[in-house]
């Protein structure tokens, strides 16, 4: 199988610890990052994806906001200029420990930050990386 995701959800998996918007949300969430763990293949999509899957029968869901579109682009440029590789919808990535290690790297730097701005999560994503990923769930073998 292949998970489907948005391009800005590749720097969301980067630091996931299992917290979420409700159950629902962190339960989806903790079986999508099993699955990346266990190496299958991301499919990048435009618009809602797996992640969001369970906040879409909410009132007026963030994922289906302009902004967020914004966030997905942002971080499709940055993804993309750091791997020398054009990362947009419709594009295969392989989450292995070598790409994941890249852009952790790049994300506890900065230099892969600019989709994060006005994200709710972005302090708990910082304190993450600077504790050096410590408890994330998205963390196939090398």
């Amino acid at each position: 199988m292949t998970v489907r995701l948005r391009p800005h959800h590749l720097l969301c998996m980067l630091t996931f610890i299992g917290e979420g918007y409700d159950p629902a949300f962190t339960d989806n969430y903790r079986r999508i990052a099993r699955r990346l763990t266990e190496g299958e293949d991301i499919l990048l999509v435009s618009g809602p994806d797996d992640v969001c899957a369970p906040l879409l029968d909410g009132a007026d869901p963030h994922c289906l906001k302009a902004s967020v579109e914004v966030r997905d682009a942002a971080a499709a440029r940055s993804i993309s200029a750091l791997l020398g590789q054009h990362i947009a919808p419709g594009a295969m990535v392989q989450p292995d420990a070598v790409l994941l290690s890249t852009l952790r790297t790049a994300f506890a730097g900065g230099g892969i930050r600019q989709a994060c701005g006005g994200c709710e999560w972005d302090g708990l994503c910082s304190r993450i990386a600077s504790r050096c990923y410590q408890g994330i769930l998205v963390d196939p073998a090398a």
